[in-house]
């Protein structure tokens, strides 16, 4: 006979302000098999375990219900508590009578009832759980990074220092990401290139990190621990063990006509191009379709006057596959797209740009070797005018609902450089309000005004439109309660952050879940805020979300920690909740492999009769290593074949029943 406790949580105030703990107690006393129950004011906590712990002992308890919190976040707790009890940890169910009850009730008859109601249907599943045994898997020490900025870079060092081998994946031609095309940092106004190039030149010394830039994630299979994937590393048409970087094929291409990717297209380079000077590796790649040999097979200059023999016009694409314990996505960011906002005229003028275009502006290898001039007519500005937000906390669908992090401390930065440098220029920010939360940012923001005079002011722009040689900014200052025209010579956009698009594919490989805005979701925000909830995968830098610099380093510091601490075990435990098939219910239609995400399902032909006549039939078999417990399979076969250990259809139509008397 099947002998359950019941233990309520009153989490404090959080379930008991809104649920009578002593009637869901008293309820749960009348239930079929239940032997036990009682209520304690925090049964998460050391001495509520004990109690469950006891009660298992005491009344010989064959399964246990906690009315709690989340199980995401405590059933682990309570599971851990059963199994140094004695019972099965799969013997445990929990009733989320928190997140699913109290938190949105707001009357107590009402969400006692309702807690009355989960409690029911967790006894009636536990009554049908069977003890369930974890296995085990071996673990790949061997770590992918896919990003190649300064998350990925801090990531996989962090995780080489450790000892264990580690590979960046970087789209790129070279390592580095957004931060490499900065001029100075806030709130230190340090040079950017001076902290990042140390690290880049780690990476590609360190006898554990290997890269593979000008590359791409093809494929990802397998699970935790064991990952296999396919990498396309691109031809270069340039032998990368070969080519020293010193340049001479660069200045002798006659193509010069390709945008600079690298100065935001403010410039030209030619076909065949390095980067930028301290670009990691410090090797050139061609440009197919700019390279007039590759389009017509005329030219091949660039091999003439190559002395090492790098150029290698007939070099294909490579696949490379590779088997890893763990992931980390570090994809990076991209500033949103200005053109969408049209009132700014950022399509029609050249002398409206966006911050990163105003960073290779202003920086010493930029398009202009640092001296600030008008994109337009390469003349000295006198008036340059800053518009926060554009895209940000924006609710008309063009642009981002939420807020970018970095713009008003990158307009602030910018401002003062401009002052410092230019001191005839007058700058003015249109802001909606100012966000300084990081440690001396509000000192660093108030420098700004009282030092460099910066002139700030409260309200938004309606338009930006070109008049007499002048760009025209129209405004409202909402403190004084005025319209506001200026007459500028530039016009900055502090432009939205948004997920690099390489994230959302990357994702889908993965099996990581996005949010409405491609970012990808953390396992719990506050508790696991660098793994994703598929097992393995963990977050780096701004694929997570908006977040500066120092941010970005911490958050590549702790991704790296969970990585060695999954690195370091030599066998996983599989989770046992997984998918199972009745053969005899079977009929091998495919429906079941066809929808599930992680390949974890195949069939082979069982024998039915060997009387006479051997005779075989198509069968479904689950490979348990690789199913993950998602369900899907058991909600499109036909047959009812396909059942979840732990989440059986008998389990779940016995809860429905329970919620339902």
């Amino acid at each position: 006979m099947q002998r359950i406790g019941v233990f309520v949580c009153w989490c404090g105030s959080n379930i008991a302000a809104t649920v009578d703990v002593d009637r869901v107690v008293a309820e749960a006393k009348v239930q079929p098999n239940v032997v036990f129950a009682q209520d304690y004011q925090y049964m998460c906590s050391e001495a509520g375990q004990g109690i469950i712990r006891n009660a298992i002992a005491e009344h010989k308890l064959t399964g246990v219900v906690v009315c709690s919190c989340s199980p995401r976040m405590h059933e682990n707790t309570f599971r851990k508590a059963a199994e140094r009890a004695g019972l099965n940890p799969y013997m445990v169910e929990i009733a989320n009578i928190r997140e699913h009850c109290s938190w949105i009730h707001k009357d107590k008859e009402e969400g006692t009832e309702k807690a009355c109601v989960l409690m029911r249907a967790a006894v009636a599943k536990v009554l049908l759980n069977a003890p369930l045994k974890a296995g085990e898997s071996k673990v790949t020490k061997r770590a992918l990074v896919i990003g190649g900025g300064i998350a990925g870079i801090q990531t996989a060092l962090d995780i080489a220092d450790a000892g264990f081998e580690v590979d960046i994946v970087e789209k790129r031609a070279t390592i580095g990401g957004r931060m490499a095309q900065l001029d100075k940092t806030f709130p230190t106004l340090d040079c950017s290139a001076c902290i990042l190039t140390p690290k880049m030149v780690e990476a590609a010394a360190n006898e554990k990190v290997k890269l593979y830039t000008y590359s791409e994630v093809e494929s990802v299979g397998g699970f935790v621990g064991n990952f296999h994937v396919k990498i396309r590393k691109k031809a270069r048409f340039v032998k990368e063990d070969i080519c020293t970087g010193c340049g001479a094929c660069m200045a002798k291409c006659p193509s010069k006509k390709g945008l600079n990717e690298f100065n935001m297209n403010l410039n030209n380079r030619p076909a065949i191009y390095i980067p930028f000077a301290q670009a990691i590796p410090n090797v050139a790649v061609i440009d197919p379709e700019q390279c007039i040999k590759l389009k017509t097979g005329k030219c091949g200059l660039c091999e003439k006057v190559c002395t090492a023999g790098a150029i290698d016009y007939k070099q294909q694409d490579e696949i490379i596959e590779e088997e890893y314990g763990a992931i980390v996505m570090a994809t990076g960011f991209q500033p949103i797209d200005a053109s969408k906002f049209d009132e700014y005229s950022y399509s029609t003028c050249p002398d409206v740009v966006t911050s990163l275009e105003l960073e290779r502006l202003m920086n010493a290898a930029g398009p202009t070797g640092g001296v600030l001039l008008k994109p337009s007519d390469k003349t000295h500005p006198k008036s340059i005018t800053f518009i926060q937000c554009v895209g940000s906390r924006d609710v008309s669908g063009r642009g981002k609902c939420y807020c970018s992090k970095i713009c008003c401390m990158y307009t602030a930065k910018h401002a003062m450089l401009i002052r410092d440098k230019y001191p005839d220029v007058e700058v003015h920010v249109f802001y909606i309000d100012v966000r300084t939360p990081g440690k001396n940012f509000d000192e660093f923001y108030r420098r700004a005004v009282e030092q460099y005079d910066v002139d700030y002011i409260k309200g938004q722009v309606g338009k930006v439109y070109e008049e007499d040689g002048h760009l025209v900014v129209q405004g409202v200052d909402l403190i004084a309660n005025e319209q506001i025209i200026l007459n500028t010579d530039m016009v900055v956009l502090a432009t939205a952050i948004e997920p690099d698009p390489t994230a959302r594919k990357v994702a889908s490989m993965l099996t990581a879940s996005i949010d409405t805005n491609d970012f990808i979701t953390e396992a719990h925000p506050k508790l696991r805020p660098v793994e994703s909830p598929t097992a393995g995968i963990f977050l780096s830098g701004v694929c997570q979300g908006p977040k500066d610099i120092p941010e970005t380093v911490s958050q590549a510091g702790a991704a790296a920690a969970k990585v060695i601490g999954l690195l370091a075990k030599d066998k996983l435990l599989t989770n046992p909740c997984v998918s199972h098939s009745n053969e005899l219910l079977c009929n091998g239609c495919s429906c079941c492999e066809k929808v599930c995400p992680y390949g974890a399902i195949g069939y082979e032909d069982k024998l039915i009769n060997d009387h006479g006549v051997r005779e075989t039939r198509r069968v479904c078999v689950v490979n348990e290593a690789l199913c993950q417990g998602c369900g899907a399979c058991t909600v499109v076969c036909p047959s009812g074949a396909m059942d979840l250990k732990g989440f059986s259809n008998k389990q779940i139509m016995a809860e429905v029943d329970a919620i339902c008397r």
